[in-house]
């Protein structure tokens, strides 16, 4: 019984060693087609948030609000091509007649493409980290509008990235003080005060806003003495 058993292991080990062996050129025609379409676009401002905010929140309005403002500045914007502030974030890129990029991905549940996408920037991933590549390598800044678990991983990973000086600073601009306020209070009191696992000026990579106007003019100032390139 144990020899059958190991038998039905390696067998079915090696059946997965060959289905990654084939993976890797699935993974590497999603980088091909995200470098070649997204580098045609030019400089964009990525929009991050909860797929379950819904229209008439303040939230979505905020995430529209802000993304037709930083369109009529000529930014394009990016999300992540779903619903919530996702779509948000895409109408407020249409309505200034701004580019509106999004980044999908197939999930089990609240994925589908908001119909405020433009047709020939509508991107489709099967991968979380070559989506995440494209969101770090193309954008002139991330907007973090609250959010659940997918967006605290993509703040951790741009904060991650912009510490260690893998990407090129970068403006990294949290939405809504009263939503993220808890957070920093652990990274300040806890993450880095009580168990120095962050330096003081890792904080300072964190700006945190409440309207419109301030995080406009944070890009605004931002680009006047910073180039617009691709971060890394």
């Amino acid at each position: 019984m144990n020899d059958m058993l190991k038998n039905l292991q390696m067998r079915d080990w090696t059946e997965t060693k060959a289905h990654s062996s084939w993976q890797i050129f699935k993974i590497m025609a999603e980088f091909v087609e995200g470098f070649e379409a997204l580098a045609k676009i030019g400089p964009c401002i990525s929009v991050f948030g909860s797929a379950r905010t819904r229209e008439g929140n303040p939230y979505y309005e905020l995430a529209c609000d802000i993304a037709c403002r930083l369109a009529q500045d000529g930014f394009g914007i990016i999300s992540g091509g779903g619903p919530g502030i996702m779509e948000a974030a895409n109408r407020g890129a249409q309505k200034a007649k701004g580019k509106s990029v999004g980044l999908n991905i197939q999930l089990p549940h609240e994925q589908y493409a908001n119909p405020f996408l433009d047709n020939d920037k509508n991107l489709h991933f099967d991968y979380f980290f070559v989506r995440k590549v494209m969101f770090a390598k193309y954008s002139q800044g991330f907007v973090m509008m609250p959010g659940g678990f997918g967006t605290m991983d993509e703040f951790f990973e741009v904060a991650t990235l912009i510490q260690t000086k893998k990407m090129t600073e970068t403006p990294l601009v949290l939405v809504g003080r009263q939503y993220w306020s808890g957070l920093l209070s652990w990274i300040d009191e806890v993450m880095m005060k009580k168990e120095s696992n962050i330096h003081p000026e890792d904080l300072d990579l964190l700006k945190v806003f409440d309207t419109a106007d301030e995080v406009v003019e944070y890009f605004r100032v931002f680009y006047t003495t910073n180039k617009l390139r691709p971060n890394f």
